[in-house]
């Protein structure tokens, strides 16, 4: 089922086992200096043992003025190979080829990164880091050239198979390479050869330094999506001059820092979204294609294949989710693959932070080096209150440890109110994920009481020496007159089909939940408002989610009022407030989606009893899902 991309492939004499790799991410994983950690080894060598084929690093400065993270890789200096070369051996043991990506961030970076100007073609500054660049000399141009050459060869020093050239997502190479960032008038600006000429000749560079037993990857952004941005015709123009200067295969990505939700795509983008334009760059060339962009399931990177669009399928944040994502799919462990869902909470949403990033699905990101869960030197009697993903991160972990575990739910269903942030369009993945968790159980042989409501005499005669409190929250229902209407609902009764659909909607609270619902109840055709007291909707999503998300509320038309507060509920209207004025939003149905409250009044019923009680997930504190998982799966390592 599978053949197509668990079948080989050969460049420059290295042979990969399958065509899945692992597309350069930044962690913030290194040290200040750009040395290897052990937490950035062990990361990336998680994905080697996980089978992949081939893993591209993430961002390797030729310079520190080239660094657009504080703490990526770099080898601009000998003194950084000792511990690369480390990463180089630990990941060789799994017969994976490994390939440093190396690039300058250009206009990309801030002095407070770096501690310099940023340098540009020419000084026009990006518009989300929004520092004038320094123009580069001519002097200048040329001496980052040679700094890749030179950052190529230490690369090789270490053992890495090959590197990958940036010239994607907006940074140096890429500024040269288009008109919307290079305006010169020297021989690097200007035509289409002198704007190429600082990629061709880096390629050229690094050929010389390296040999010919060496792989030399590209990766470019297919379009731009930048008003006067390189588009896909003119990327078609480019790559034979690439492929003619030296380059071994190409990856095709798409975007700049102004076209964010391009480079870094989310739920509410389709699925191999970009992967046409890379069968077009496959018509131009006569080198391997690497397709990037939301590809999650080893069953659609190998449909691309066998479709003749693309040679090989990188799965960046499907490695996050699950690093033995190859090894299961091929034993055909499917339903074990935990599957990215496109939220972006702990990658970008860390990454963007500055911090190092996790994965809201897998708690163990970041923390590979930390190994296995051990086995517990006492095995103890554990019953968990609640099959959200917090309870059911718990049970997996604990019984992972040796522990007798059971679970307790009150409903029909697991997930808890994560089950209903699947409702809302473009995140059904979300039930993916509760599926892998109950698969997991499933196998680890932990029952889970469905339907079953705890009470404070519950565990008397069965008595658990732990009890894991993952109850969730209840809505808040504000104080507003006219709450107790029968056309006013809760956001979660609504997603949980508890109630049928009115046609004037008015959601009250604009954070992600009334949001999604009111783009839910929109998708349905109905007239949505959302009523938001904070100046922006959706304020605490991660920024490039929160992007697409407004695209879509504002496709949908939905009305948003910002800076408003509602002063009361009628049978016909919204009374809401905003700069003093006063105005009515039809309803014939009001949603509160105003926040939630702990659940945990039942915990301290039991801890009178004498229990051990753990409270997590929003039992504990409402959060979101990575909180939840996260806390589950800590716990249990402890108990």
């Amino acid at each position: 089922m599978l053949e197509h991309v668990f079948s080989p492939l050969t460049m420059r004499g290295k042979t990969l086992k399958n065509r899945l790799t692992v597309p350069a991410m930044v962690m913030n994983f290194c040290t200040t200096d750009g040395q290897a950690t052990e937490r950035y080894i062990a990361y990336h060598e998680a994905k080697a043992k996980g089978g992949f084929g081939m893993i591209v690093t993430e961002d390797y400065a030729v310079e520190p003025e080239g660094k657009g993270f504080t703490n990526i890789p770099g080898l601009w200096s000998d003194d950084q190979i000792p511990g690369h070369t480390e990463l180089a051996n630990r990941v060789h043991k799994y017969d994976t080829v490994l390939i440093a990506q190396i690039y300058h961030a250009g206009r990309q970076t801030n002095s407070f990164i770096t501690g310099h100007t940023p340098y540009a073609p020419s000084a026009i500054p990006c518009p989300v880091n929004q520092e004038m660049p320094e123009p580069m000399s001519i002097e200048r141009v040329e001496e980052v050239i040679e700094k890749f050459g030179d950052t190529a060869l230490r690369a090789k020093k270490c053992g890495f198979d090959g590197v990958e050239i940036h010239g994607a997502h907006g940074y140096l190479i890429a500024q040269f390479m288009s008109q919307y960032t290079n305006k010169r008038t020297d021989k690097f600006g200007g035509d289409l050869e002198n704007r190429l000429r600082f990629p061709v000749e880096i390629i050229k560079n690094i050929r010389t330094k390296v040999g010919e037993d060496f792989i030399v990857g590209f990766k470019i952004s297919s379009d731009e999506y930048m008003d006067g941005g390189r588009t896909l015709f003119d990327t078609l123009t480019i790559v034979p001059y690439l492929e003619e200067a030296g380059i071994d295969y190409i990856t095709v990505s798409a975007g700049v820092n102004g076209s964010a939700t391009k480079m870094m795509p989310t739920s509410y983008t389709k699925h191999a979204w970009n992967v046409d334009a890379a069968e077009e760059i496959k018509k131009v060339c006569n080198i391997p294609v690497i397709s990037v962009g939301r590809i999650n399931d080893a069953r659609i990177a190998d449909t691309l294949i066998r479709a003749g669009k693309v040679d090989m399928v990188a799965m960046g944040r499907a490695s996050l989710a699950d690093p033995a994502l190859p090894n299961k799919s091929k034993n055909g462990q499917l339903k074990d693959v935990r599957r990215c869902i496109g939220c972006l909470i702990g990658c970008v949403g860390n990454e963007l932070k500055g911090i190092p990033c996790a994965c809201a699905l897998n708690p163990t990101l970041g923390r590979e080096y930390e190994g296995d869960v051990e086995k517990a030197v006492i095995s103890k009697k554990v019953a968990v209150v609640g099959a959200g993903p917090a309870g059911l991160q718990a049970a997996i972990t604990a019984a992972e440890a040796g522990h007798s575990v059971k679970v307790y739910e009150k409903s029909a269903y697991a997930g808890g109110q994560f089950r209903l942030a699947a409702v809302p369009p473009c995140k059904g993945e979300i039930t993916e994920f509760i599926n892998w968790q109950t698969t997991q159980l499933n196998e680890l042989n932990v029952e889970v009481a469905y339907e079953t409501e705890v009470t404070a005499d519950t565990f008397d005669t069965e008595k658990p020496d732990v009890i894991v409190f993952a109850a969730g929250a209840t809505p808040v229902v504000p104080p507003i007159p006219g709450a107790d209407l029968p056309h006013v609902v809760t956001a979660q009764d609504l997603l949980d089909g508890e109630v049928n659909y009115g046609n004037y909607c008015v959601v009250i609270g604009g954070g992600q939940v009334g949001a999604e619902t009111a783009n839910h109840l929109a998708l349905n055709w109905k007239s949505v408002n959302v009523v938001e007291m904070q100046p922006a909707i959706a304020a605490e999503e991660v920024l490039v989610v929160r992007m697409e998300m407004m695209e879509d509320l504002v496709k949908n038309h939905v009305g948003m009022h910002t800076g408003t507060t509602v002063k009361k509920i009628t049978e016909t209207a919204v009374v809401c407030e905003k700069d003093g004025v006063e105005f009515e939003l039809p309803a014939d149905m009001v949603v509160i989606a105003v926040g939630s409250r702990a659940n945990n009044v039942l915990a301290d019923a039991f801890t009178a009893k004498g229990f051990d009680v753990k409270l997590i997930g929003d039992a504990e504190g409402c959060g979101n899902v990575m909180k939840a998982v996260t806390q589950g799966f800590d716990l249990a390592k402890t108990l």
